[in-house]
């Protein structure tokens, strides 16, 4: 869980580069946020703790300079739609979207405001980003399975546990695209 909510932290760090840049004495912005997770769930609870402690050390002060309007999806499809469509009909200065159900989702709505994706196992084979080193449109973030790297996890496999023999990979490629049950 530290990894995570590191990299949690991270991509809060590294994702709003234009708006820290911007004068914290105008107007409040606004950030959305589209968790697929029920909002009682520890590990995603100590994420967005993380988000807002990052752009608490950046300068950004909830309720003064800065909005944060979070909605918990729970992992259902159709309340992760509406929650896109809620969250981009409210327009907001950003997003930033928890996992690829989301993302899709939310792309689903928009191609103009901002999306920073948290994990997001295949991007370009999902069609959000042109490439890994120039996504290009309005979405951007971080991937937690980049197929170039493949030899490198048997080499931390073998690292770690050199008298193992078989490795298998499991990957669901329908799953990488939408949520369970998603049509």
């Amino acid at each position: 869980m530290k990894r995570r909510t590191f990299i949690a932290g991270l991509g809060a760090a590294v994702a709003l580069p234009t708006l820290v840049q911007a004068q914290q004495t105008g107007p409040m912005r606004r950030i959305g946020v589209l968790m697929a997770y029920a909002e009682r769930e520890a590990e995603p609870q100590a994420r967005i703790a993380m988000f807002r402690g990052e752009l608490a050390k950046l300068g950004w002060t909830e309720g003064q300079d800065l909005s944060l309007d979070i909605r918990w999806s729970a992992a259902d499809v159709e309340k992760i739609r509406r929650d896109a469509r809620a969250l981009v009909a409210s327009k907001p200065d950003l997003i930033l979207s928890s996992n690829t159900p989301t993302t899709a989702a939310l792309l689903k709505e928009t191609r103009s405001i901002p999306i920073v994706f948290a994990t997001v196992a295949d991007p370009v084979e999902s069609g959000f980003v042109a490439s890994i080193a120039h996504p290009g449109g309005n979405v951007t973030g971080f991937t937690n399975i980049e197929g170039s790297i493949a030899g490198k996890w048997l080499e931390l496999v073998k690292e770690i546990a050199p008298a193992v023999e078989r490795v298998a990979f499991l990957y669901n490629p329908r799953g990488a695209r939408e949520p369970a049950g998603g049509n």
